[in-house]
C-alpha cells in the first residue's frame, strides 16, 4: 500500500491494541511485538483454526501500518481525529475517493460511503462529518439564514363539509416577511452585498494538517452576505411579527386527523431564507347515522321482519340523496350490502363504496291483530332454528 492510502479500517482499528503496544512504542519495541504474535498464530501453526488466521491477518495489517513511519503519522493524525469525535455514521464503508492531506498533496481515502472507483466529490465529506471538513470543488457548507419555523393550527368540520370539501379562513400569528424590504433585511435602494472575507462561501479554510477544515467566516457568521443598510423596519431580520389571514382549500373526503401541507405559510425565515411550512390539522365531526372505513361509509339499515322474510325495496340514504337497496326473501339481520360509488370522495378522483349491513327490527310493542298473526306462524313453523346448534 502505497504512502498516502488511507484506508476505512484506520477509523476503526487500535493498531496498538492490536499489537499489544503503547502508542509511544518505538519502531523496535513495534517489531518485536509483531513478530512474537505472528508466530503464535501464524496458520502453519494452526492448522484448520480460522480464528488464529484472522488474527494473524489483524496482526500483519497492524504492522504494515505501525511498521512504515510515514504510514504511521497518518494513522496517529486521523486516530487523533476519531479521538475528537468524527466517525462515521450508519450505513458502513463504501467506495474509496481523494482528500487533502499534508503539505496539500492527494491523499487517498478508502472506505468512505460515496462515489465509485474514480474518486468522489470532496465535498460529501462536509455531508458525513456534519461540514466538518472543507469542501473544494467551488461547493459550500455556508450557513444560510436559518429557514422558518413550521407552524400548525387546527380546523374543523361537520362530516358534510369533509364530504363535499370546503375553503376555511384561517388565521395565523407570528414572523412574516417584512413588507418593507420584502423579506431581504436591506433598506429599499439598497442590496445584501457579499462577504469580502469569504467572497460568500459562508466559510473560511483551517489548515488541520492531515486536511483542511473549515469553519463559519466570523465576519458575516456563515451567511454569505453584508447588509451595509439595515431595514428600518425589521432591522435587517427581513422578518416583523404580525397576524396573517388567508383561506385553504380542503378537498372532498377528507378524513378526520387527516394533517394538510401548505408551503410557505409558516413564519418567515431569516433575511434571505425560505419561510416554514404549515401543517392544518382537521377534525370531522361525527355524522349521525354514517361511519367510515378508509374511502368507504357505513350504514346500519333497519327493516321489518316481514321485509326480511319476504324481501323488499327498501330506501337507503346516501350523500346524494335516497337510493334504492333490493333486499331478497330471507335475509338475516347483520347482512351487509355494498352500493357501489355511493361512499366517500377518493383524492385521485371516483369514490368509495357504501356498505349497508341489515338490522331487522324486532317491534316492542305489538297490536293484538299482530299478536295473533304471530302466534298463528309460530304454530306453523315445524323445526327450531336452534336444531343447528344441538337444542
Amino acid at each position: 500500500m502505497p504512502n498516502g492510502d488511507i484506508r476505512r479500517e484506520w477509523f476503526d482499528k487500535d493498531y496498538y491494541q492490536v499489537l499489544g503496544v503503547p502508542k509511544n512504542a518505538t519502531a523496535t519495541e513495534i517489531k518485536k511485538a509483531y513478530r512474537k504474535l505472528a508466530q503464535r498464530f501464524h496458520p502453519d501453526a494452526n492448522p484448520g483454526n480460522t480464528d488464529a488466521e484472522e488474527r494473524f491477518k489483524e496482526i500483519s495489517a497492524a504492522h504494515d501500518v505501525l511498521g512504515d513511519a510515514e504510514k504511521r503519522k497518518q494513522y496517529d493524525q486521523v486516530r487523533e481525529m476519531v479521538a475528537s469525535g468524527v466517525g462515521f455514521g450508519p450505513g458502513g464503508p463504501g467506495a474509496g475517493g481523494w482528500t487533502t492531506g499534508p503539505g496539500g498533496r492527494r491523499v487517498r481515502v478508502e472506505g468512505f460511503p460515496f462515489g465509485a472507483e474514480g474518486g468522489f466529490d470532496v465535498g460529501d465529506l462536509g455531508d458525513l462529518f456534519g461540514g466538518l471538513f472543507n469542501r473544494g470543488q467551488g461547493r459550500s457548507t455556508r450557513q444560510r439564514p436559518s429557514r422558518g419555523s413550521d407552524l400548525e393550527t387546527e380546523v374543523r368540520l361537520s362530516f358534510e363539509e369533509a364530504m363535499r370539501g370546503t375553503t376555511v379562513p384561517l388565521r395565523i400569528q407570528g414572523a412574516a416577511p417584512c413588507p418593507v424590504c420584502g423579506g431581504s433585511g436591506a433598506e429599499p435602494g439598497t442590496q445584501p452585498q457579499t462577504c469580502p472575507q469569504c467572497g460568500g462561501s459562508g466559510e473560511i479554510a483551517v489548515d488541520q494538517g492531515l486536511f483542511s477544515m473549515s469553519r463559519p467566516c466570523p465576519r458575516c457568521h456563515g451567511s454569505g452576505r453584508i447588509v451595509e443598510h439595515p431595514c428600518h423596519e425589521c432591522h435587517g431580520s427581513g422578518t416583523v411579527r404580525r397576524t396573517r389571514e388567508f383561506s385553504v382549500r380542503i378537498q372532498p373526503g377528507v378524513k378526520d386527523g387527516s394533517r394538510i401541507k401548505v408551503s410557505g405559510r409558516g413564519e418567515a425565515g431569516g433575511a434571505g431564507a425560505r419561510s416554514g411550512d404549515l401543517y392544518v390539522v382537521v377534525r370531522v365531526a361525527p355524522h349521525k347515522f354514517f361511519g367510515r372505513k378508509g374511502s368507504d361509509l357505513t350504514v346500519r339499515l333497519p327493516v321489518t321482519f316481514t321485509e326480511a322474510a319476504l324481501g323488499a325495496n327498501v330506501p337507503v340514504p346516501t350523500l346524494d340523496g335516497p337510493v334504492t337497496l333490493k333486499i331478497p326473501a330471507g335475509t338475516p339481520s347483520g347482512k351487509t350490502f355494498r352500493i357501489r360509488s355511493k361512499g366517500a370522495p377518493k383524492p385521485k378522483g371516483g369514490a368509495g363504496d357504501l356498505l349497508v349491513t341489515v338490522d331487522v327490527d324486532v317491534p316492542s310493542k305489538l297490536s293484538r291483530e299482530q299478536k295473533e298473526v304471530l302466534t298463528r306462524l309460530r304454530e306453523l313453523e315445524k323445526e327450531s332454528p336452534r336444531k343447528r346448534i344441538g337444542v
